[in-house]
């Protein structure tokens, strides 16, 4: 019998997009896990939380602490970004949290992409509802919304970055619209 050997590797491995004020990237390594607050125990949660990566930031907020993102993404619910072989990310979260929340590994099921530069919020203007100006929408914000079509995590990292994340199903046809709308912005 032969032997085979699988390689995981992200659905948008070596994306690499650039027009004159923004490049669309697909960040390698990172993983994805995340993590539910038992019901009753959330304080216990929140405290394993703080002590493993800081502070669990408000619902629609990300922070970035100890080299993860942490995206709260319901009361909850929180996704952890971070440098990881995927075979290990989930132990190592739940490693450090020592039982307190729930862990799954998210890795394969999400697809992420990084776009930014002066004109990043141009690109997204044209195929994001959520608004997006800096008043309304500060570095560390989040929000799910639909990108043509697709549903999506919008986070806002830094002044003109933001991380896109979708289903790592539709990947292709998630980077192919929003390469599109590089393209078309003037």
């Amino acid at each position: 019998m032969p032997d085979f050997t699988l390689t995981a590797a992200p659905p948008l491995a070596g994306t690499h997009h650039s027009i004159d004020g923004a490049t669309l990237t697909a960040p390698e390594g990172l993983a994805i896990v995340s993590l539910a607050l038992p019901l009753g125990a959330e304080d216990k949660a929140e405290k394993a939380i703080k002590t493993a990566f800081g502070a669990l930031p408000d619902i629609g907020k990300a922070a970035e602490a100890k080299g993860h993102h942490l995206l709260r993404m319901g009361v909850d619910q929180a996704f952890v970004i971070f440098d990881c072989a995927t075979p290990e990310a989930e132990p190592k979260i739940a490693a450090k949290l020592k039982g307190a929340a729930y862990t799954t590994d998210q890795t394969d099921a999400w697809c992420i992409l990084q776009l930014s530069g002066p004109r990043a919020r141009d690109v997204l203007e044209r195929i994001c509802m959520v608004d997006l100006h800096p008043d309304t929408f500060p570095v560390g914000a989040l929000a799910r919304t639909i990108m043509e079509h697709m549903g999506s995590i919008v986070v806002r990292s830094e002044a003109d970055t933001y991380l896109l994340l979708s289903a790592s199903s539709s990947a292709k046809s998630f980077a192919h619209a929003v390469e599109l709308s590089m393209d078309n912005i003037s």
